[in-house]
């Protein structure tokens, strides 16, 4: 029998994909086992293959954080190769555009809209475009170093959570819930004080163990960019259920895991680098909980699933376990086996997103229809035979929005009441305009399509984003008014905004409205282009 062979393969940039072929025997790809394992389990008929379009739509919001030009689609709905969707794929995987798409991803996942940092935001995409291991990845976010400037903006992660605000103290509990949830997929909030009450796996000792390595933590005040410093610690952490009253200790530990024992050190030995009181340098201890607690996460059994359920719900909409920081037996994965499955091969690739994302992409489940099967009106999320409804993060609507109607590019603000950033085209400014209306609270994880009356009220009324839609030489609504063929019109209209070919009833109703308003043809072109960009069928990738 011939082995699988590992075939490098270039997708632009000089960025290799390895990707294990199959002759003659061996182990199947990862995308063919999540096929069989979907499919084994589906209890109903599977939604046909996606249209070339709707794929088309998916796989750049997915990849690239936008969806694709007029031109980008025309070329990939007249491409009549075969491999065209693999092709796409690796295109995508390779461009520039992924690693800013997987950096403004995680920032939200991880940061749930506590704040910004452009250090950070250049350390995650130049991590993503390095293709780092996540892995290594959460090492540098547990446990950050000052003195390395390519990872220090790692620190962020930590730093952010542990400033205090007014005179409140800082809010280690929220540390140690965003840590277990972020990376082990575990919240153990509810178990500070006493066991969980709903959640029988989640121990006030788990809560406990975690903050024994978090606890010293605390920010360095002798460095003006975010960094993070340990006191020593030195005895284990003392703490009592407020229904059973009994003392209880522990040294840093995981959930389920061993609990790390405290070295202990003569005094005045207690540092690898003593602190410095005139340069405020805080020292170096020589036991660090950070560096224990960055070793330990990657090799938690528990680490491998968070990630790779995480993934799973970027890609197709629902994690398999959801909520997706709730982990835990009465909470069960719909799918166990095809979990497990990827947690290992996840980690068994050295934790490479890019490999694991371009699995999911090509397998059959990813580009499944979102039209029910003609035999069957209500399946339900968790069969996965027919692809679910995504909706569009705050970033991706942004740059949809601009794609859409200026070719990406920022223009500048029409409104009187722009601010100045605003009327620079300033692309900060837009995306803080942009979170005001549709980004969740901190805190609040952005899973869900939650539409709301603000952001209705934001397409209605805000001047910036209906100056777009005005007729300009360098926009769509512009580049539309010169054309006479209300067909023409309404085709590029519609795969310009939706990635799709209006079907005849559109064009009839698009034909009818540019015939009612002729005198003001440039205006009525840009309502139609409002309506589509307000539309549920925009805001949601298919």
């Amino acid at each position: 029998m011939i082995r699988p062979v590992s075939i490098l393969v270039c997708c632009g940039l000089g960025i290799l994909i390895s990707v294990n072929t199959d002759l003659w025997g061996g182990e199947a790809a990862l995308h063919q086992r999540v096929d069989e394992l979907i499919e084994a389990r589906a209890g109903g008929p599977l939604a046909k293959r996606a249209s070339d379009a709707e794929f088309l739509r998916r796989v750049y919001l997915d990849l690239a954080g936008t969806i694709p030009s007029l031109e980008q689609a025309q070329e990939f709905l007249n491409d009549t190769t075969v491999d065209k969707r693999v092709a796409l794929i690796d295109r995508l995987l390779g461009s520039p555009e992924f690693p800013k798409r997987m950096s403004s991803l995680f920032h939200v996942m991880l940061m749930e809209r506590l704040g910004d940092d452009e250090a950070w935001a250049s350390y995650l995409q130049d991590s993503f475009a390095a293709g780092k291991p996540w892995s290594q990845m959460v090492r540098e976010l547990a446990n950050p170093d000052a003195e390395d400037e390519q990872t220090r903006g790692s620190a962020f992660f930590l730093s952010k959570r542990l400033e205090n605000y007014g005179q409140n103290p800082v809010d280690y509990p929220g540390l140690v819930r965003d840590v277990g949830r972020m990376f082990l997929g575990v919240d153990v909030q509810c178990a500070q004080c006493h066991d969980h009450l709903f959640v029988d796996e989640y121990k006030q000792v788990d809560y406990q163990g975690l903050y024994g390595f978090l606890g010293t933590a605390t920010l360095r005040k002798d460095v003006k960019f975010p960094a993070v410093a340990e006191n020593l610690l030195t005895e284990k952490v003392d703490f009592k259920s407020v229904f059973v009253m009994e003392d209880e200790r522990t040294g840093p530990r995981l959930p389920g895991g061993d609990e790390i024992s405290i070295p202990t050190f003569a005094k005045g030995e207690e540092y690898l680098v003593p602190p410095d009181r005139k340069t405020r340098f805080p020292g170096v201890p020589k036991f660090s909980p950070l560096h224990e607690l960055a070793e330990q996460l990657p090799n938690h059994p528990y680490f491998r699933r968070n990630i790779a359920n995480r993934l799973w719900w970027v890609m197709m909409g629902r994690g398999l376990v959801m909520p997706l920081d709730l982990h835990h037996a009465d909470n069960p994965p719909t799918h166990p086996e095809l979990l497990e499955l990827l947690g290992d091969e996840l980690a068994s690739h050295d934790y490479d997103l890019r490999w694991f994302i371009r699995e999911l992409a090509i397998s059959d489940t990813y580009q499944r229809s979102s039209e029910l099967p003609a035999d069957d009106e209500s399946p339900t999320d968790t069969s996965y035979r027919v692809a679910i409804e995504k909706p569009l993060s705050t970033e991706q609507l942004l740059a949809a929005m601009l794609r859409a109607t200026c070719d990406g590019k920022v223009p500048v603000a029409a409104d009187e009441g722009a601010s100045e950033g605003e009327a620079r085209g300033d692309l900060k400014a837009l995306q803080e305009r942009f979170a005001q209306a549709f980004a969740n609270p901190p805190r609040e994880p952005e899973v869900d399509f939650a539409p709301s009356v603000k952001a209705a009220l934001f397409f209605l009324n805000d001047g910036v984003v209906l100056s777009w839609l005005e007729p300009r030489d360098t926009n769509l609504v512009g580049a539309l008014s010169q054309l006479d063929d209300s067909v023409q019109i309404a085709n590029q209209l519609y795969l310009s905004l939706l990635t799709r070919l209006p079907t005849e009833e559109e064009v009839a109703e698009v034909q009818s409205y540019l015939d009612s308003h002729v005198s003001s043809r440039p205006a009525a072109i840009g309502r139609l282009a409002w309506a589509l960009l307000a539309s549920t069928e925009f805001s949601v990738n298919h």
